[in-house]
């Protein structure tokens, strides 16, 4: 049995580590989709698939409580896949290998999942716990939300009874999510046509590794390295001081993690490749240099490698080099009224050059729907003047803040008694439905909160296990207050 099934609340972590049994990674939900429908109909609890991939619950109301507001929990059912370039972990079939480090739970090599597992574990844990009061309750578990929040844009408009939100998608203990930012995914592309590479030039493959990473909203304003803008600047130079030719990129494989690994392949004169390699010595120290206190160890190395057949045109490298230069990436400014919080971000999250083919994809997010189009269209510009086509998909608007929401001042007025100290209002960088389900639902009543995690959407991903007990706390003693409709 694993360790984490010992953990308080048992009610939490023994569904929490079942969860991690269960192959779940975004759009392969088809393992978690028929879990949680089993475990629904063994905890004798309607459950249904509905047209957008979701999984609602729904649970009556505890005997004399029929005549309270009905309460939708909410939480997405998929993962993050993201692992250590030293891992054999296949996200579609193995199960995530989880360990308690002092007061938290990892992963072994791979991300937890407690993104947003936490909250479907809590979920699970409502809907199987039969001493508990509360009025009607249902259980929303989305779809895909990591890539798209597909699952919230196509939820129906019909099914959906309750009258208060509560999203269990926050991460950090004692701050109640009133509001967060909207966002947009940009991607930009183009193909072309491959020349051959030069049979007498030397081709070394570059790798860039060793950075945390992290999620694209909760983490941008850390100054984290991201893998494809440090590496933009060593391909540049090598391109304009050692007569390099770009064949292959490769950096970043999520649009909301700040990508930690990079990989190029270029070719060049086979006099030069020593000094390419006393080059990458020296921009391995100055990152490490520049990031000194943020970032821990910094991996640059070269290494000769097979010379490729194809590589890109010299005009094509040029203008796809000066785009990725160019491009903004990280905080463009601070919420004015709350300036401890970002407002608009861009995170340059994957580059694929090969083949032909030149695919970059950013998550671009604001607070202010014009911020974000602003933003978008900086990025769209910066792309067109390379010749690329450029496409706008997935944008979703913010969910502006509330400050008088009943349910916030009843999690308020339970938060304070339980733990004798006031919660923290707080508006969020990071995307949540909540937005999303109002534009569908508008009458909601709606507050996110949740356990602490830190470094989602990495292999650092981990929950500290302190904070879940009193979470369960308040989410089952606010449930039993919530009032009258």
């Amino acid at each position: 049995m694993s360790e984490i099934q010992n953990l308080q609340p048992q009610c939490i972590w023994k569904h929490f580590h079942a969860l991690t049994q269960v192959p779940h990674p975004s759009g392969h939900l088809e393992k978690i989709q028929q879990f949680l429908l089993d475990f629904a109909k063994q905890v004798g609890v309607e459950a249904f698939i509905d047209s957008a991939d979701n999984i609602v619950m729904r649970k009556p109301a505890s005997p004399g409580m029929e005549n309270r507001k009905g309460v939708i929990l909410q939480a997405h059912m998929d993962m993050v896949p993201q692992k250590t370039p030293e891992s054999t972990h296949n996200f579609e079939t193995d199960p995530i290998q989880t360990w308690i480090d002092g007061d938290w739970v990892k992963a072994k090599d791979t991300t937890l999942g407690a993104d947003n597992g936490i909250g479907v574990a809590a979920i699970m844990a409502v809907m199987e716990d039969k001493t508990l009061k509360h009025g009607p309750i249902e259980g929303l578990i989305t779809a895909d939300e990591e890539t798209g929040m597909f699952g919230a844009n196509a939820l129906p408009t019909d099914e959906l009874n309750g009258d208060i939100l509560l999203n269990l998608d926050s991460e950090t203990w004692g701050k109640l999510v009133i509001g967060s930012a909207g966002g947009i995914d940009i991607t930009a592309s183009l193909e072309y046509k491959e020349v051959e590479t030069d049979a007498s030039n030397a081709a070394v493959k570059i790798t860039l590794k060793g950075l945390k990473g992290g999620h694209s909203g909760l983490e941008i304003n850390e100054g984290r390295g991201n893998a494809n803008k440090l590496m933009v600047r060593f391909v540049r130079e090598a391109i304009s001081e050692l007569g390099a030719r770009l064949a292959v990129w490769h950096g970043g494989n999520m649009r909301n993690a700040i990508p930690f690994k990079a990989e190029t392949i270029l070719t060049l004169p086979k006099n030069n490749v020593e000094t390419l390699k006393k080059c990458v010595a020296e921009h391995q120290a100055l990152f490490n240099d520049e990031y000194k206190g943020i970032e821990s160890n910094i991996e640059f190395f070269a290494e000769e490698t097979e010379m490729p057949k194809m590589q890109v045109p010299v005009e094509i490298q040029d203008n796809l080099i000066n785009a990725i230069y160019g491009c903004h990436d990280g905080v463009v400014r601070m919420i004015p009224a709350y300036p401890n919080v970002v407002e608009t971000s861009s995170n340059l999250a994957i580059i694929d050059i090969e083949g032909g083919k030149a695919g970059l994809k950013i998550l671009a997010r604001s607070a202010r729907e014009d911020m974000k189009m602003y933003i978008a269209k900086s990025l769209e510009s910066c792309f067109n003047m390379a010749g690329m086509k450029v496409e706008m998909s997935a944008s979703y608007g913010g969910w502006d803040p509330n400050p008088n929401s009943p349910i916030l001042k009843l999690l308020e007025k339970v938060y304070k008694d339980l733990f004798n100290e006031d919660a923290i209002e707080q508006v969020d960088h990071a995307g949540l439905e909540c937005s999303i389900i109002l534009g569908k639902y508008p009458h909601l009543d709606v507050v996110s909160l949740g356990p602490t995690m830190r470094s989602p959407h990495t292999t650092t991903e981990r929950a500290y296990i302190p904070t879940v007990a009193p979470f369960w706390q308040l989410l089952t003693k606010t449930l039993e207050e919530i009032p009258v409709k």
